[in-house]
C-alpha cells in the first residue's frame, strides 16, 4: 500500500513540473544597496530586471514522429521583436542533437533519443546582440532530461538455470532463485517493476512473484525421485508491476531431485539353487544372488549375510563392490559322503542408514533361500593326517620300524591303497614303506651327524585307480646316541722356557663333540697314565669343559730335548663314554725375563716361522708372473724371424753375399745335436738353401739304408755315406750346418711292434709269448688271445 501511495505523489508531481510555465520570470534590477528611504550613501540604487531563468526541459524518448521534436522556447524581456537579438545554445548535443531558432529562442530536438543511453543532457543558452555581438544576458545552464517509456522488457541473468532439491522433500522447501532487469527507469513509473510467475511447473513447483525463489508445491508423498527424478520450469517476469501491457522476459530452471536412502534392497527372488563338486578348493565361488535397490549411489550399497542353515559353517557370502551382487563361497572342503546338499538363509540389507519415514510397515531387510547340492567326484586317497613326525635313534638296526601313515579311499567303493615312496625325496634310499600296511622302516644305516632330518613324501595310489594318488609329508627326525668322541677344538701347539716355574700355565684347551645330548656337552681332561711326560707336564681340569696344561718342572733345556709331545685325554660324560687323545706340542725356548720367547731350536724356529697366508699368496703370484714372462719370451724368440742371406730374391747375379757365421770347431755343441745320431733309419728331408734360388733340376733326396752289423760298422759306413752326398750336393751352403743322420740301428730284442712294418698280420700273431714277461703282460696276453679267439669263433 505504502509502494502504490508513493508512486501516485510520484506521479503528480511530475505532471505539475510539466505544467509550469517556460516563461516564468524574475527580474531584478541589479544597481547599489537601497536604504529604508530608497538612498544608501549618496547614491540610488535600481533594480534591473533579468531577462529570463528557468530550471529543466522534460523531452520525451523513442519519438517516431516525422517533424523535428519541439522541446520548448527561450524568450529574453530585452526581445523587442525588432530582430536585433541572437540566441545562441552550447552543451551537450548543442548544433547536433538539439538546435536553436537564433531569431524566436524556438528549442528543437533534431534526432529520435533512448533514456537507457543518456538520461539527461545539459545546455547553455545566451542572448547577443545581432548588430555588436555583445552579450544582453549572461549565460545561464538548463538540463534536458529525456521521459521514459516502457520500452526494455525484462531480462534474466541466464537462460537456463541447474538447480536441486531433495526427493521427498516438504511443501515450500527452497530450490533455488532466478533474478531478472529491466532497464528501464525505475524511478518514474512502473516500467521496471517486475513480477515474477510460473508458466511451467505446475502444480510442483511455486515462485515467489517479488523475489523469484523457487520452492517446491507438493509434499514428499508426491515429489519422490524413484518416479520422477527431472523436472523443467519456465519463469516468467513481467514489467510495469505485473499490469497488462507490461512486456515480459522468460527463462528455463531445470530441476533435479537428489536421492535419498528411502528404499531397502529386495532380492531378485526369494530361491536359489547352485551344485557344486565335492572337490572345489575352498575360497571359489559357488554362484552369485542379487538383490535391486531403487536408490542410487551410496543409498544403494549393500551387504550380504548368512543368517542361519546347516552351511552355515561351510559357506560364506561376500559382496561385490561393483555389481552389489553376493558371492557365495566354499568355507571348508565338501565331502559327498558326508553331507549331500545344504541350505543357507541369506539376508540383504543397505550400509547407509535406511529413511524409514515413508516405508510404513515394509521391512527394512530382505531374505533369501539358497540351497547348494553336492555332486559326487571320484576322489585320491586320503590320509588320516595332514603331515607325519616321526623320531627314530640314528643307531636304529637296518630293518627298524619308523613308524606308520595311514590313508583310504574317501569314495563309497573303498578302494584298496598301496603305499611307496617318492624317490625324490629320498635319493638316498635310507627308508621304505610296506605297500600294504604303511609301515615306514630303515633300509640303510642312519648317521644323525650328517642330517638330523629327513624330509620324505609317501603316496598313496588306489588299487583299481593307479592314476587315484595323493601325497603326504612325512618329517623323521634322528635321535642323538653318543657314537662320536670328543677332539681338540684345535691344533694346539705352544712354547715353554729353559727358565721357568713349576705349576705355570702355558696353554689352555678345549674340546668339541659331534654329537649332541640332551643335558649339553660336559667334557673331562686328563694326562694319558703312561709315558714320561707325566714328571714335565700335568693338565688341569677347569670344569668348563677348558683345561690348562701346567709345567711341573723349574727348568728346561734345549739341548737335552726341545720338543715334547704331551697326549692329553678327553672323555665326554654321556652315555657310553666316549674319550679320545689329542697331542699337544710343546716347545722349549730361550725367553727374556718377562718370559716372552727370543729364540727357539732350528726345528721349532722353522715351525715357528712359518709364512703366513698372504705371505704364500705374494709368493705364489710372483712365480706366475715368472712363468708367463719366460712363456712369453719363448713364444716371441720362436715367431721371431731369419733375416735371408740375400736381401733381393729376384736377382742373384753380382751381389756380394758376406757370411758372418764362423763354425765352432768340433767344441761347438750348439751347431748339431748328436742326439738325432741315435736314429738313424728316420728319412732326412731335402733342405734347400736359403741363399739362392732353388731351380727345379734339384737332385732328390736318395733314402740309403746301410746293411747292420754287429761291431756297429753299418752306422759308420752310414755316416760316411751321408757326409759323402752332403759334400757333393750342389745345394749345400758353405758355411758350416747341421745334417741329421737318422737310423734306428738293429739287433733289437723286440724288433719293431708297428702293425705297418710286421711281417705277418695281425691274425697271424701268437701272443701267448707275453705271459712269460710278467703279470703287467699278462693282462694283454688275455686280452689279444680273447679277440682271437673270438675271431676264430
Amino acid at each position: 500500500m505504502r509502494t502504490c501511495l508513493l508512486t501516485m505523489i510520484w506521479a503528480c508531481l511530475s505532471l505539475y513540473v510539466n505544467s509550469t510555465s517556460i516563461s516564468r520570470k524574475t527580474v531584478l534590477e541589479m544597481g547599489g544597496e537601497e536604504d529604508r528611504d530608497g538612498t544608501k550613501g549618496g547614491k540610488i540604487l535600481k533594480r534591473f530586471k533579468r531577462g529570463w531563468m528557468w530550471n529543466q526541459f522534460f523531452l520525451q524518448e523513442e519519438y517516431t514522429g516525422s517533424d523535428k521534436q519541439y522541446i520548448g522556447k527561450l524568450q529574453s524581456d530585452m526581445d523587442k521583436g525588432d530582430g536585433t537579438l541572437k540566441y545562441i545554445l552550447t552543451g551537450d548535443g548543442a548544433g547536433d542533437i538539439f538546435t536553436i531558432d537564433e531569431n524566436n529562442g524556438d528549442l528543437h530536438a533534431n534526432k529520435r533519443l533512448d533514456r537507457e543511453e543518456k538520461a539527461f543532457y545539459t545546455l547553455r543558452a545566451t542572448v547577443v546582440n545581432k548588430n555588436t555581438g555583445l552579450k544582453l544576458e549572461p549565460e545561464t545552464e538548463f538540463i534536458v532530461k529525456l521521459h521514459d517509456i516502457n520500452d526494455n522488457e525484462p531480462k534474466f541473468a541466464k537462460e537456463l538455470y541447474i538447480a536441486s532439491a531433495p526427493e521427498r522433500s516438504n511443501i515450500g522447501t527452497s530450490v533455488t532463485q532466478v533474478t531478472a532487469t529491466d532497464a528501464d527507469d525505475s524511478m518514474y513509473g512502473n516500467s521496471a517493476k517486475l513480477r515474477y510467475s510460473i508458466s511451467q511447473g505446475h502444480p510442483y513447483f511455486s515462485v515467489d512473484p517479488n523475489t523469484g525463489i523457487i520452492r517446491t508445491a507438493l509434499g514428499p508423498g508426491e515429489m519422490d525421485r524413484e518416479k520422477r527424478e527431472h523436472y523443467q520450469v519456465v519463469i516468467e517476469a513481467k514489467d510495469m508491476a505485473g499490469q497488462r501491457g507490461g512486456l515480459t522476459g522468460t527463462t528455463t530452471v531445470n530441476i533435479t531431485l537428489t536421492d535419498v536412502n528411502d528404499n531397502p534392497p529386495r532380492f531378485s527372488q526369494s530361491i536359489y539353487q547352485f551344485s557344486v563338486p565335492e572337490s572345489i578348493k575352498t575360497g571359489i565361488p559357488v554362484g552369485r544372488i542379487n538383490a535391486v535397490d531403487k536408490d542410487l549411489g551410496k543409498n544403494a550399497e549393500m551387504y550380504y549375510s548368512v543368517v542361519s542353515g546347516d552351511g552355515l559353517d561351510m559357506f560364506d557370502v561376500i559382496t561385490d563392490k561393483d555389481s552389489q551382487e553376493g558371492i557365495i563361497t566354499v568355507l571348508k572342503p565338501l565331502d559327498y559322503e558326508k553331507t549331500r546338499s545344504y541350505t543357507l538363509e541369506i539376508q540383504v540389507q543397505n550400509t547407509q542408514t535406511l529413511d524409514t519415514r515413508f516405508l510404513g510397515y515394509l521391512p527394512t531387510k530382505d531374505m533369501a533361500t539358497v540351497r547348494i547340492g553336492i555332486e559326487d567326484v571320484d576322489e585320491p586317497p586320503l590320509f588320516e593326517k595332514a603331515s607325519y613326525m616321526m623320531e627314530v635313534k640314528e643307531d636304529a638296526a637296518v630293518g627298524t620300524a619308523v613308524g606308520s601313515v595311514r590313508a583310504m579311499d574317501p569314495d563309497g567303493y573303498n578302494s584298496p591303497v598301496r603305499y611307496s615312496i617318492d624317490r625324490r625325496t629320498d635319493l638316498d634310499r635310507l627308508f621304505n614303506v610296506h605297500s600294504g600296511n604303511g609301515s615306514i622302516f630303515i633300509i640303510r644305516p642312519l648317521d644323525r651327524e650328517e642330517a638330523a632330518w629327513h624330509n620324505i613324501s609317501v603316496i598313496a595310489t588306489e588299487f583299481n585307480k593307479p592314476l587315484q594318488t595323493s601325497w603326504v609329508p612325512v618329517y623323521v627326525r634322528l635321535l642323538d646316541v653318543n657314537d662320536n668322541a670328543p677332539k681338540f677344538a684345535s691344533f694346539y701347539e705352544t712354547f715353554v722356557c729353559e727358565k721357568t716355574k713349576a705349576g705355570q700355565k702355558i696353554q689352555t684347551v678345549s674340546a668339541v663333540d659331534a654329537d649332541d645330548p640332551v643335558g649339553g656337552h660336559k667334557f673331562f681332561f686328563s694326562l694319558a697314565m703312561e709315558g714320561a711326560y707325566r714328571g714335565n707336564f700335568t693338565v688341569k681340569d677347569n670344569g668348563d669343559n677348558t683345561a690348562g696344561v701346567l709345567t711341573r718342572r723349574s727348568s728346561y733345556s734345549q739341548l737335552h730335548k726341545s720338543i715334547y709331545l704331551v697326549p692329553v685325554v678327553i672323555t665326554d660324560g654321556d652315555f657310553p663314554m666316549q674319550s679320545s687323545t689329542g697331542t699337544l706340542t710343546v716347545r722349549v725356548c730361550t725367553c727374556d725375563r718377562e718370559g716372552n720367547m727370543e729364540l727357539c731350536n732350528a726345528e721349532a724356529q722353522t715351525s715357528s716361522a712359518g709364512l703366513s697366508t698372504g705371505a704364500l699368496v705374494a709368493i705364489l703370484l710372483c712365480v706366475i708372473i715368472l712363468l708367463m714372462i719366460i712363456v712369453l719370451f719363448a713364444a716371441l724368440k720362436r715367431q721371431k724371424k731369419k733375416e735371408p742371406l740375400i736381401i733381393s730374391k729376384e736377382d742373384v747375379r753380382d751381389n756380394v753375399v758376406s757370411y758372418n757365421d764362423e763354425g765352432g770347431g768340433e767344441e761347438d755343441t750348439q751347431a748339431f745335436d748328436i742326439g738325432a745320431l741315435r736314429n738313424p733309419e728316420a728319412i732326412e728331408e731335402s733342405k734347400q738353401r736359403r741363399d739362392i734360388i732353388p731351380s727345379g733340376t734339384l737332385y732328390p733326396p736318395i733314402r740309403r739304408t746301410a746293411i747292420p752289423s754287429r761291431d756297429n760298422a753299418d752306422v759308420r759306413d752310414f755316416i760316411n755315406q751321408r757326409v759323402q752326398d752332403n759334400d757333393s750336393n750342389p745345394t749345400a751352403p758353405p758355411y758350416d750346418s747341421l745334417a741329421t743322420y737318422a737310423y734306428e740301428g738293429t739287433s733289437s730284442v723286440a724288433e719293431s711292434l708297428s702293425s705297418l712294418e710286421s711281417a705277418s698280420s695281425e691274425g697271424d700273431q701268437d701272443y701267448n709269448y707275453l705271459s712269460d714277461w710278467g703279470p703287467r703282460f699278462r693282462k694283454l696276453a688275455d686280452m689279444y688271445g680273447a679277440e682271437d679267439s673270438d675271431r676264430e669263433s
